[in-house]
């Protein structure tokens, strides 16, 4: 295990003000969200909008980090550079999803385990020779009756655990996404319950594997209530709760905090992030930041909307996203700026 270099890479992804891009949506996914804005479901159409992105103008200003999928990585520009050497020559480091997706779990009625692990360590090292500095697995826990189990923590968790390692193995700074999902009608209080049962599992099952704190960065979900919950708490409230549930069940010596948006609208994301910074300044011990996928990205898709003659406006609106929340990062952010 290189330490250094594990070391490095979290400080350049935490570095400043800047924050980490998630545009490492599935096909799937992707499909579904061009269908929303009449775009055709085809792997051209999705390479153009991948490389839209990174070709924004000005992007490292607040992008340390882009996360790619296995298809965009593996892509090449309209230039003929790998997509993994176009986010490096935008400034910016690439990184890669590495889990293959969360499955509905066997014998668990309603809850899921993330599945990749096969061939994991082969897949390492050909994502490392591509250019790849980081990597992305995530986890999806979600509240209702009798959930989560134990059984689908304990398994997730596990899972979790051994991707960080062979990602550090590998010289690849683990980005470890356990997120508790915003569906349902949970209390604000059930949100953060469930959160810190999660993390303590996980860093139990990270400390046990001999896993280097310093080296990974973790990329939760803020606490918030259900989307189905009629008392949706004040800005000020969610970011007291995470704030709370992050310093009773996180160590000190993770290397940063990256959250993630969850299906928060863009503007509610950037003021949530926002006060939960404003804490962290006074309260905190991590560098906290953001890695936002549909926060950042569905504004300026919905802009370009697969026409050539939109990339412009689209990638003016991703700049600005980016800025919003680079300014929430800081605790500058407001809807004035």
């Amino acid at each position: 295990m290189n330490n250094h270099k594990l070391l490095q890479t979290v400080n350049e992804l935490m570095a400043g003000d800047k924050g980490l891009l998630a545009m490492d949506e599935s096909n799937p996914t992707c499909n579904a969200r061009f269908k929303q804005y009449g775009i055709d479901a085809t792997e051209e159409n999705r390479r153009a909008y991948r490389e839209l992105l990174i070709s924004t103008r000005g992007l490292k200003e607040y992008i340390s980090g882009a996360i790619l999928y296995d298809e965009t990585i593996r892509q090449v520009t309209l230039e003929g550079s790998p997509m993994a050497r176009a986010v490096t020559a935008a400034g910016i480091i690439p990184g890669i999803k590495v889990d293959t997706g969360a499955k509905a779990m066997a014998g668990q009625a309603g809850e899921k385990i993330t599945e990749g692990l096969d061939n994991l360590r082969e897949r390492l090292e050909e994502y490392s020779s591509m250019g790849a500095r980081f990597a992305k697995w995530r986890m999806v826990i979600t509240i209702g009756k009798n959930r989560p189990t134990l059984v689908c923590i304990e398994e997730n968790t596990s899972a979790l655990a051994r991707y960080t390692m062979l990602c550090q193995e590998a010289g690849l700074v683990p980005i470890v996404e356990p997120e508790v999902m915003m569906d349902g009608d949970h209390s604000i209080e059930d949100c953060s319950r469930v959160t810190g049962l999660v993390l303590r599992e996980v860093f139990h099952k990270l400390n046990g594997q001999g896993a280097l704190l310093e080296g990974l960065i973790l990329k939760p979900n803020m606490i918030l209530p259900g989307l189905n919950n009629s008392n949706q708490n004040s800005v000020d409230e969610v970011a007291a709760a995470t704030m709370s549930c992050l310093l009773r069940n996180v160590p000190a010596a993770v290397g940063g905090i990256a959250f993630l948006s969850g299906g928060q609208s863009a503007n509610l994301a950037s003021h949530r992030l926002n006060a939960i910074c404003t804490i962290n300044r006074e309260k905190g011990i991590w560098p906290l930041t953001f890695s936002f996928s549909r926060a950042l990205q569905l504004e300026a898709l919905e802009i370009w909307s697969g026409k050539e003659s939109k990339t412009l406006d689209a990638q003016n609106k991703l700049f600005e996203s980016t800025r919003r929340n680079s300014l929430a990062r800081s605790g500058h952010f407001s809807n004035t700026y």
